[in-house]
Parts: C-alpha cells; structure tokens; sequence
C-alpha cells in the first residue's frame, strides 16, 4: 500500500523559485507537488480546486502581498497549512505573519532539507521556523527589560524552551535531555501554558525578546 503523500502548492512571482523548489522536493518521497502559481489572487480557487495540505508562499508579490493572501485564508477558514517563503531582510512581514498565525516560514535561499523539513513538520501540525531567521528576529525584538518571565518555568521546562528557541525538533529536544518525545510534549505544553502562547514560533519569539540566551548556563 503506497504511503500518503504532503500535498504540496506553490505561490510565487519568480519562475526561477518555483523551479527551484520544485526541483528539491522532488528528491522526497513523501512529498507531491501538485501545482504552482505565480500570483495569490484567485488563491480560494486554488485551495479548493487543488485542495493541497501545504502551500509555500511567497509574502513579496505584486498583484496581493503574501499577507492579504493570509487573511483571505484565515477568513475563509479554509483547510491548508501555510509556510511562508521570505528573504533575509523582510523582518517586519515575519512579523506580522505570525500575528496571522501561519504554520512556517522558510528563507528562500535555505538548503533543500529545510524546506523538505519544514513542509514535514506543518503537515503534522507542528510550527516550523528557519533557524536562520532566529537571529533576523532577535535583531528586531531584542529588549533592554530586564524582569526574567522565566521564573514561572521549571529548570526542564526552560531547558525545552532553550531549545525550541534554536529551531529544534521535538525527536532533536529529547534526544539533547534524554528524554522520551512524549515526555518533551507534556513540558511543551506546560511552557505554552505558562507563557501564554499557542505555539513554537510565538514561543520563540519571546524567547528571543527576553534575551534567553543569557540566563541559560550554557550558551
């Protein structure tokens, strides 16, 4: 029996990009792509005449911005998770993308297995965000307060959101603390809890704005 296949779709204005990723997930199995565009503007046609898991966006178009591709989604409720392509310095996008609540966001330039990874983990219902955006973020929300929202978490728990600040997997997480997947779950949903956020990204990102890196010994 042939294993379910991620439905993949692509937006975006650049042929070469598209062609580009095509062509990397094309070396995954598990991995379909199953059409392209190069605008976002007839985007409720495509979902549901394509009905993909996944759409990889851009967020810089000329007809309809990456964005307002987001909020026609997200006001629609329509059934896809959404990773967004985006280049180095399009910090304030980022930004106001994970305000939209998108699922993943991937630096065009990033290796194939990233984007490969990335599209994997959204499909299971996880966040995803390039690693290499961390440092991108954290030159726009570092903050000079100095109160420690920390202090609400237990050591394990602070070990955990350590680690999904620096873009890793639950199976890498568990792996670094010895610890069952399952385990690092539960610790997760304890951090979200505590924190007052709903997923990775937003976890990550207050993370970063609470200077994590100095209060953990062994950064």
């Amino acid at each position: 029996m042939k294993k379910t296949e991620i439905r993949v779709f692509i937006i975006d204005d650049h042929e070469i990009i598209r062609e580009g990723i095509k062509r990397i997930l094309s070396f995954n199995e598990k991995i379909k792509l199953i059409g392209e565009s190069n605008s976002g503007v007839n985007i409720i046609k495509i979902l549901k005449n394509y009905k993909p898991d996944v759409l990889l966006l851009d967020m810089r178009m000329p007809e309809i911005g990456g964005l307002d591709v987001i909020k026609i989604i997200k006001s629609e409720n329509l059934d896809v998770k959404i990773i967004a392509l985006t280049i180095e310095d399009d910090k304030k996008t980022i930004l106001s993308a994970i305000n939209l609540g998108i699922d993943g966001y991937v630096l065009k330039e990033s290796a194939g297995e990233i984007i490969s990874r990335a599209i994997e983990e959204v499909y299971k219902g996880e966040k995803y965000i390039d690693h290499t955006l961390v440092n991108l973020l954290f030159s726009k929300v570092k903050t000079n307060n100095n109160s420690n929202i920390f202090d609400v978490l237990t050591k394990r728990e602070f070990e955990v959101l350590y680690f999904i600040s620096k873009g890793l997997s639950n199976k890498e997480i568990s792996n670094e603390l010895y610890l069952s997947e399952k385990t690092i779950k539960n610790y997760i949903t304890n951090v979200f809890r505590k924190l007052e956020v709903n997923d990775r990204v937003k976890a990550t990102i207050l993370a970063i704005k609470n200077n994590i890196e100095e209060f953990y010994p062994n950064s």
